[in-house]
Order: structure tokens, then C-alpha cells, then sequence
């Protein structure tokens, strides 16, 4: 099966290309919801939603966790529609249906057969018809209201499920209501039970309206009909409504969606649908996306390359979702009990800012952080504000909500370097005195920086051992997940320290500077010089024996989903003084490049593999800067060389197989992917104030970025690759704005002034460009 979907998802590419079906496209055009989707999680797929959508609908294959679910390209059957498809969050699932009413039978009874070859998959529309019930399904959707449009044959026994008590994705419902308001509405909610890591029933409600009368409601709950009632109630509940149909006149839904209460989600769809025009909203989807990823223009390159960047910019402005109203209305989740706040208004009357939902920022230092200043850096600027008001009511900055919760996702204190790197990009309308003093809130000894994954409370002696030493030890180890992660953890503490000095040094707070900036030498501790690599340290102060440093196991003695060797090249802040720890320069240079050689018949990840020989992984996120760290010791020619080989064969695949390997964490791996594709990093993660980019040679002849018009004064950049081709890799000579450059970094201040960089390549390595000889 898996053969043959591949080989008709191919033989069908191929045809496009030869007939020009490909070519001349605009940017939403180009893209490929179906990329990798053979494997997904729950937040993965998305198809009708929009940028940062609160409402992301689309098929379901598999509703049972939150790995391999949602959907699943090799899935033979449709489960439900559902229109909640986030970090930790799921909810509102519905299905059309005909004949026998099996809604109380649950999915097993009522999934249909579906076909690829009867479906449509785009930004923002999804088409697809139900085999068994002969029924096709078209969904698109604004911000935070889905919409619906079922072509059903003719019959009086055409019902649209809504299955709102139905264990879904991350887990099963604690209670679910719908309510029929009149023959043309319906409203309701879904509680949803609390998990391992958000640690609260959180509520999602809905309103439902229709394009005609229904002729009938009812529901179940625990497996068994009721009789016909206005309201159904209860754990493991549900509701229909029947209607009569024919097969030219199809039945349109609209479903507001919100976290705050039904008249939420009501004031959602009169703001944001308030009329029936399926094909409107349709274009209008497709146009807001191709608004978004028209800012940065390619020329050149191969189809499959133009596939997969304009891809991986779409994957990056989804999963860190909107969870608050069209008023600005949001759940806070933070104390003890649910509170409705509302975002400030501006003097336009208008919310200032949306309140988002995210995953961990655990690697956002290497991918969000530097492409959204470039693409979206408006909400960089609400998940900043997002940050903030979080911490104003919760008393910490968090580094993962979910639904108004706090998550605790990952280790450490990802936020620092999110925030830091906002404010040193001139991303400024947060109120930046308050986020500094919230990072540093994070890093006492109750704070936020000393959970551990899914940790309920912080873990205070691995606070009193990193303070008195400068390293966590083999044997301490932070309650919750990732506990033994000690030397990730002081690696990641050395770095997050030297973000927040960064941020005090800007707004002229000395003392804190000074207080943080010495906290940054801290990585020296747990690289042993004879070992040349990071290592585990014993609490009397040695080196733990019986240690394979290039030994990958998800939670390896030390290290937080990745290898000692990895972890070794985990200083973003100081490259040089890890070199010379590293026995200088050279030395380093060629230990990288060694495990670069040893990692390329695994092309470079370890995809699916808790064990093995990790010597590089582009697969997870601490791994994802090791091809730029030669561009920072004086070696760019090897950034060059090995930054195409990653993009090529890590993340250069196109089909429902291959594009991401591993945990795409919400647009992660497709943002360094789309940033090796450019020729553009920082090895830094942007936190430094004035901080560089490092060049390396893009996969298309002319990159032009348009830069936002609000912080940046809509200034464009422009890259030229001359000689452009798949071996020509190593750049040459370059000029920025006609003017000889001859280092391989371009400070930001220059970059978003605007300019033409043009870089000539070659197939051989010219090793006295870019190191500034």
C-alpha cells in the first residue's frame, strides 16, 4: 500500500511538471500539505486553516493519541472531521453521514473509506468524498470559525454528527453538551480531560448554524440513543441532526469556535462569517496565505525545491496557534480556576495583540527565532505580548501553553533566547521592562527554568548545585521528564544566561548584565578537554566513567534527546571559546567535519531510532546549528559544503515519505530547512544585540525578501546566486550592494536596511573568502 500511494503521488508530480501544471504558480501554489505525512502527530496535518488559525479543520484517520494520529496519509479511512488540531488541544469533531443513524456506535461504526484520488489538499481547503456514504466534503475557514460544505445524494436520512464527547487525539472528553437552538443552530462544548501535560480540564464551545432547517436532533450518550430533546448532556455524549437533501443543492455549516464560553464562539462566526459565500471564504483563505508567503520571492531552482521551501514557510506560520476571541477575549488557565481576561485595546478599539497557543520554544533558537523576524514578525510580536501577559498573571514566562496552561514542555529556559532575540531584532511593542524582569523571575529557584518536562513544581536542588558549582551532576536530576538531563540543562542555562545579559546590556540594566553575563562561561564546565567533547560530571567533581559519547538514546545518561557528540557543538554564544577548549581552531574544525563524514550514510538523522551512532542529527532540534558552527571558527567553506548535503538529503524530499524526519515540533525543522534553502542563519540565534547572519549559497538563483513595512520600513532584501547549480556549493567572491565582502557574516543592522547581496559560486572551495582575508 505504502508503494503504491508513493509511486501514484510521484507518477502524478511528474505528469504536472511535463504538462507545466507546476510552473508560473504563485507562492501558496507551491505548496504541499501532504509532505510527510505518512507518520503524523496530532497538530501536524493541516489543511483548512489559516495562518496561525485558531480553527485548523481537516480529516481525521486516527483520533487515539497524540503520535500517529490525525491525519495519516496510508489511512485507509476518515473518522471525523474535526476542527481542533493543536499543542495539547483537540476538539469538535463532526461527520456527515447517511442511511442508519450510527452515531452512538461510535467511529469504528460510522468511518468511511476515502480515496486520494477523490481528494483535494490545499492552504486553507480540503476536498475529499466519503465512499460509503457517497458524500463529498469540502472545508475551509477563517481565523476561528470552520466551514462546511457537504454535497449529499438524495435522501431524508442525511445526518451531520457532532461526536463532541468522543475520546480525541490527546485524550477523551470529561463532559460534552450540545444544545439546539432553533432548526437552524445548535451550540455546545466539549471539556476536555487534562493530561500528563496540560494539568487542567480546559473547555472548548462551539456554535453550529445551517444553510436549511434540520428536520430532526437527537443524541446519545454511553452508546444509547435518547429520546429527541433539545439538550443532550453527559461523559461520552453526542448529537445529530437530520436533514433532507438532494444532490444539486449542497448543505453549508459554519462552526465558531472559542476557549471562552459559547457566546464566544457565537460573536467568532458574526465577526468573522457572517454570510454563506463557501467560495469567498475559499479564495479568500488561499489569498491570505499567499499574502503571507509572497514576502520572500525565489528564482531558480528545481520544482521540487520551490515545493518544498514554500512548504516549510507555510509549516512555520501554523502550529503556534491563536487561542484568543475575535475581541480579544482569552482563558487564562494559570491559577487554580479558569478566568476570562481580555487583551488591551488600542486606540483603534481593537485587541492589541492575539493570544497564542505554542509548543516548546526547546530549538526555536535555530528556526523560529531567525525566520520570523523575516516573514511574520507581527506575531513574533504576540507571542512576545502572548509571554508577557502570561507572566503578569501567572508569575512566570512560559515555554509551552496549552490553552492558557502552563506545560512545562521540554527543559530549561527556552523562552530567554524567543524574547531576547525579538527585542534584539527590533521586534520592541512588548513591554520589554516586564519581560526582562519575567526571564529573570524564570531563573530563581522556583522559577520556570527548574521544571522539568511536565513537572508539576520546580526542583530546587538542582537549582542550589548549578549556583554553587556551575553544573548539574550525575544523580541530581529535576523531577518530571528529561530529569537527567544535567548536562543538556547546563548547557542550555549557559546560553539562556547569555540571552538575558544581551537584553539587560541593551536596556542599560548593568546589574543584571553583569549578574548573567558571567553565568555564560558556564558551558566550560561540562566539556572535558580530554575527552575533547561534552561529558557527564559526578558530584565530587570528575567525569562519569563508562560513557559513549556518540551513544543516541532518547534519554541518554546526561543529554536531552540527543548525543554527547551533538551536544558537544551546543554553544551558540561562543563558538570561538569552544574552539579553543577544543584544542583551537583547526582542531574543531575537524572533529565536527569527521562526525559530518561519519553521519552522511544516515543523511544525517536518526529518524526513528532512540539508539545508535548520533554523531549528527538533524532530526532534533539541538542538533540543528552544527553545519554553521565551522562558519564562526573560521572554516565557512565547510558551513558551505555541509549545509547543502543537510538541506538536500535531511530535508530536501517532497513525497507523503520523506521532507522533515522526526518531530517537526510545529514548524521547527521546515524553518531551517527554509533557512538553509536561503543561504541564511545565525549561529547565535539572533539574541546578540547587532548580531550576524552566516551566509551560505542558497538552492535558488535569486532570493528577494520584502521586509515588513511596520518594523523594518518595508525594506527589501535581495540575494543573487551566480552559476547557480547542485554542485556549484562553495561561494566564490561576494559583494554586498556592489561593494567587495569578504566575511561570510552580514550584520542585521545592515541586512534589514535593505540591499542586493551577490554571491558567486563554484564547485571547489575558495578558502580565503569569508574569513575576512
Amino acid at each position: 500500500m505504502k508503494f503504491l500511494h508513493s509511486f501514484v503521488f510521484i507518477i502524478g508530480l511528474s505528469l504536472a511538471m511535463a504538462s507545466g501544471g507546476l510552473h508560473g504558480q504563485s507562492p501558496v501554489e507551491w505548496v504541499n500539505p501532504l509532505i510527510d505525512t505518512h507518520a503524523s502527530r496530532w497538530f501536524y496535518f493541516n489543511s483548512a486553516s489559516r495562518p496561525f488559525g485558531l480553527v485548523n479543520l481537516s480529516p481525521d484517520t486516527n483520533t487515539d493519541g497524540t503520535w500517529d494520529s490525525g491525519y495519516l496519509y496510508d489511512s485507509e479511512h476518515i473518522r471525523c472531521f474535526s476542527h481542533i488540531h493543536a499543542w495539547q488541544l483537540s476538539g469538535i469533531p463532526v461527520m456527515p453521514i447517511v442511511g442508519e443513524m450510527t452515531g452512538h456506535q461510535g467511529m469504528d461504526a460510522y468511518q468511511s473509506r476515502f480515496s486520494h484520488e477523490d481528494e483535494t489538499v490545499q492552504p486553507g481547503y480540503h476536498k475529499v468524498r466519503l465512499k460509503k456514504y457517497g458524500i463529498t466534503a469540502e472545508l475551509t475557514s477563517t481565523v476561528r470559525t470552520g466551514f462546511h460544505r457537504y454535497t449529499y445524494p438524495e435522501t431524508k436520512d442525511a445526518y451531520i454528527l457532532f461526536d463532541v464527547g468522543a475520546y480525541l487525539g490527546h485524550g477523551p472528553m470529561a463532559n460534552a453538551m450540545v444544545h439546539k437552538v432553533s432548526d437552524t443552530e445548535i451550540e455546545g462544548m466539549s471539556l476536555q480531560e487534562k493530561t500528563g501535560r496540560r494539568r487542567k480540564r480546559t473547555p472548548v464551545y462551539f456554535v453550529a448554524q445551517f444553510s436549511q432547517p434540520v428536520t430532526d436532533f437527537g443524541g446519545w450518550r454511553d452508546g444509547q440513543l435518547l429520546d429527541s430533546s433539545t439538550r443532550i448532556e453527559g461523559e461520552d455524549s453526542g448529537a445529530y441532526v437530520r436533514l433532507q437533501t438532494t444532490a444539486q443543492t449542497p448543505v453549508l455549516m459554519k462552526v465558531g469556535v472559542s476557549y471562552t464560553s459559547i457566546e464566544g464562539a457565537r460573536r467568532n462566526l458574526e465577526t468573522e462569517l457572517p454570510d454563506w459565500d463557501f467560495d469567498r471564504v475559499v479564495q479568500e483563505s488561499k489569498q491570505d496565505w499567499n499574502d503571507r508567503l509572497s514576502r520572500i520571492a525565489v528564482e531558480g531552482g528545481s520544482d521540487a525545491q520551490k515545493t518544498k521551501f514554500y512548504t516549510d514557510l507555510w509549516r512555520s506560520m501554523l502550529g503556534r496557534r491563536i487561542v484568543s476571541d475575535a475581541d480579544g477575549a482569552y482563558s487564562d488557565m494559570t491559577g487554580e480556576k479558569q478566568v476570562i481576561r481580555h487583551v488591551p485595546r488600542g486606540e483603534n478599539g481593537q485587541p492589541k495583540f492575539a493570544v497564542h497557543n505554542f509548543d516548546s520554544w526547546w530549538g526555536s533558537h535555530w528556526s523560529l527565532n531567525i525566520l520570523w523576524p523575516l516573514l511574520c514578525p507581527e506575531q513574533y510580536s504576540d507571542i512576545c505580548n502572548t509571554s508577557v501577559e502570561m507572566y503578569q498573571h501567572g508569575g512566570l514566562i512560559p515555554r509551552g501553553p496549552s490553552g492558557g496552561n502552563y506545560t512545562f514542555v521540554m527543559i530549561g529556559d527556552t523562552a530567554a533566547p524567543a524574547l531576547t532575540a525579538a527585542y534584539a531584532k527590533g521586534i520592541r511593542d512588548f513591554d520589554l521592562e516586564k519581560a526582562l524582569e519575567g526571564l529573570v523571575r524564570n531563573t530563581q529557584r522556583d522559577g520556570g527554568r527548574y521544571y522539568g518536562g511536565y513537572a508539576k513544581s520546580a526542583t530546587p536542588a538542582v537549582y542550589d548545585e548549578y549556583h554553587e558549582k556551575g553544573y548539574v551532576s550525575q544523580g541530581n536530576r529535576l523531577s518530571g521528564g528529561h530529569g537527567k538531563a544535567v548536562t543538556s540543562l547546563t548547557l542550555y542555562n549557559a546560553y539562556h544566561d547569555w540571552c538575558i545579559a544581551q537584553m539587560a546590556k541593551g536596556l542599560g540594566d548593568d546589574e543584571i548584565y553583569k549578574r548573567f553575563v558571567s553565568g555564560a562561561a558556564n558551558y566550560q564546565n561540562v566539556i572535558w578537554p580530554e575527552k575533547q567533547s561534552a561529558w557527564v560530571r559526578t558530584a565530587d567533581g570528575g567525569w562519569m566513567d563508562d560513557f559513549q559519547p556518540n551513544e543516541k538514546a532518547f534519554e541518554q545518561e546526561g543529554f536531552c534527546e540527543t548525543s554527547a557528540s551533538v551536544s558537544t557543538f551546543f554553544v551558540p554564544h561562543d563558538p570561538m571559546g569552544l574552539a579553543e577548549m577544543l584544542d583551537g581552531p583547526e582542531a574543531a574544525a575537524e572533529k565536527l567535519n569527521e562526525q559530518f563524514q561519519a553521519a552522511v550514510k544516515d543523511k544525517f538523522h536518526l529518524k526513528g531510532r532512540e539508539h545508535g551512532a548520533a554523531w549528527i542529527d538533524y532530526a532534533n532540534q539541538d542538533g540543528t546549528g552544527a553545519a554553521h558552527y565551522f562558519n564562526r571558527i573560521g572554516f565557512p567553506w565547510l558551513s558551505q559544503k555541509w549545509v547543502r548535503a543537510v538541506q538536500d538529503a535531511a530535508f530536501g524530499g517532497t513525497d507523503p515519505y520523506s521532507g522533515y524526519n522526526g518531530d517537526e515540533d510545529q514548524g521547527q525543522m521546515g524553518s531551517v530547512s527554509a533557512l538553509m534553502a536561503m543561504g541564511l542563519f545565525q549561529f547565535d540565534g539572533g539574541s546578540g544585540l547587532d548580531s550576524s547572519y552566516d551566509i551560505t549559497a542558497p538552492v535558488f538563483d535569486k532570493v528577494e525578501i520584502q521586509l515588513s513595512e511596520e518594523y523594518y520600513g518595508g525594506n527589501v532584501l535581495t540575494i543573487i546566486a551566480k552559476n547557480q547549480a547542485p554542485e556549484n556549493v562553495y561561494i566564490q567572491s561576494a559583494t554586498w550592494d556592489g561593494k567587495p565582502l569578504h566575511s561570510s557574516l552580514l550584520p542585521h543592522s545592515e541586512l534589514i536596511a535593505g540591499g542586493v547581496l551577490e554571491l558567486s559560486l563554484g564547485p571547489q572551495p575558495n578558502k580565503q573568502w569569508g574569513t575576512g582575508q
